[in-house]
């Protein structure tokens, strides 16, 4: 039985109490007027987008007498949204934070069905862990749920199509209100988080009395649920991409996105359980787990991010090409403003895992699969940044106490569940079919 290190629970703690502080603290320092919101974006000038913040630092500068007689209405509406952006983002980056731990329990949950379903040999003795790691599911998932009423209850404006005076003006958000409205929305959110997370419950249930039945039928059962399940995700995951992350763009939409995401949440997901299983194993706490468990997580790594890229360069190249205004828009945004991040996190996903986990050998070294992954993870989260920081706050991003405080936060509070939940049952399943391969595996 895997006991929780009284180091490693202080320390989840002390990164949640140093994160909530960062969180509030970019509340409090949110702008609250014009004037504060200007000053904040002088402040960021010399920033990560110099050119755009000091342009529109002086476009709104009421001390040209011209500007002011010309172009008063144009430069009060030009204000109001700049204050609108700068509010928003704390908000924005508690939600990507809270997003992307979410979404890595549930790339976890769909890895564990994949394996569930496939009735694979060489993966039940890592079933515990990630039961373990899925368990963040509930407070994630319902953290991410609590964002979504407050947004519906005005709280913040991360989703323009909630606003009745955008929708009464907007002809296109007009004609998507049968399905883009926030009684249907939290309906649909309701469902899935409801769908996901009583699998995991009933799955892992299942799991538990497999090992103290004297017979196969828990595990059968088991196999045909999760077999179930995974059309339900497949389903689900899309659509939950669409409604958290494309709709924050309202007028722009990919066929690709569900499966972009979704390849972004798979690979962190296997990602953290390689992470957590090299950690345990340090601990030997995993003593039957070997060196050909640990190159299969990293091919798994090396593979995906492979996919991922794909899907990425596949919805890119398609939109460049193509040229169409309505679409090319998503990434002119992103090209002019978010140049560091957007093209950072491509060579954080693809470049640095394929030439570290190209050569077999280093899928067996713990502290290369450990590193790797640190960057994979710090590329995903970049990758969500991405998706949601241009809809919210244009081009008055920054990587500051909000963002930095909802990352501490966030971290500790997966660490602190993650463990916590590792620790109230023993860490090898006993009677699962496969066990035996699973110890004896070899690649």
């Amino acid at each position: 039985m895997y006991t929780f290190s009284n180091r490693l629970k202080i320390g989840s703690i002390i990164l949640m109490a140093v994160g909530l502080l960062g969180i509030v603290g970019g509340f409090i320092m949110a702008p609250g007027t014009v004037e504060e919101a200007k000053a904040i974006v002088a402040s960021h000038d010399d920033g990560h987008g110099g050119g755009h913040a000091e342009e529109a630092s002086h476009d709104t500068g009421m001390d040209h007498g011209a500007a002011a007689e010309h172009g008063g209405d144009h430069d009060a509406s030009h204000d109001e949204h700049l204050l609108s952006q700068l509010k928003n983002r704390p908000w924005a980056a508690l939600y990507v934070a809270a997003f992307f731990f979410m979404m890595i329990a549930l790339g976890v949950l769909a890895f564990y069905a994949i394996q569930r379903a496939a009735q694979a040999g060489w993966s039940p003795l890592l079933f515990r862990v990630m039961e373990g790691i899925t368990s963040y599911l509930v407070p994630g998932g319902i953290i991410v749920f609590v964002i979504l009423v407050l947004s519906v209850l005005h709280m913040n404006h991360l989703f323009i199509w909630m606003d009745p005076e955008v929708v009464a003006h907007d002809e296109l958000l007009q004609g998507k209100s049968g399905y883009l409205n926030p009684t249907f929305f939290l309906i649909r959110a309701a469902i899935f988080l409801g769908g996901w997370i009583a699998y995991r419950e009933y799955s892992r249930k299942l799991s538990l009395k497999q090992d103290e039945s004297t017979d196969n039928s828990s595990f059968k059962l088991n196999f045909r649920i999760s077999a179930a399940f995974l059309v339900f995700y497949l389903i689900s995951e899309s659509i939950m991409s669409w409604d958290w992350i494309m709709s924050v763009e309202p007028h722009w939409f990919s066929t690709l996105f569900g499966w972009y995401i979704f390849a972004s949440m798979f690979v962190s997901g296997i990602t953290v359980i390689a992470m957590v299983t090299i950690y345990l194993k340090s601990k030997g706490l995993l003593p039957d787990v070997n060196d050909s468990h640990i190159h299969d997580l990293a091919k798994f790594m090396f593979g995906i991010s492979i996919f991922w890229t794909y899907l990425w360069f596949s919805q890119f190249m398609l939109i460049w090409y193509s040229n169409i205004p309505e679409e090319v828009t998503y990434y002119v945004t992103r090209i002019q403003d978010y140049k560091l991040p957007f093209f950072g996190m491509v060579a954080m996903n693809f470049l640095f895992p394929v030439l570290l986990l190209m050569n077999s050998d280093y899928k067996r070294i713990n502290w290369f699969v450990v590193l790797t992954g640190i960057v994979i993870l710090a590329g995903h989260y970049m990758d969500i940044f991405n998706a949601i920081m241009p809809s919210t706050v244009g081009d008055q991003w920054f990587i500051g106490i909000p963002e930095i405080g909802a990352i501490l936060f966030f971290a500790g509070l997966f660490i602190f569940w993650v463990f916590r939940a590792l620790t109230t049952v023993p860490l090898q399943p006993k009677r699962n079919p496969f066990i035996e391969e699973s110890r004896h595996f070899h690649y």
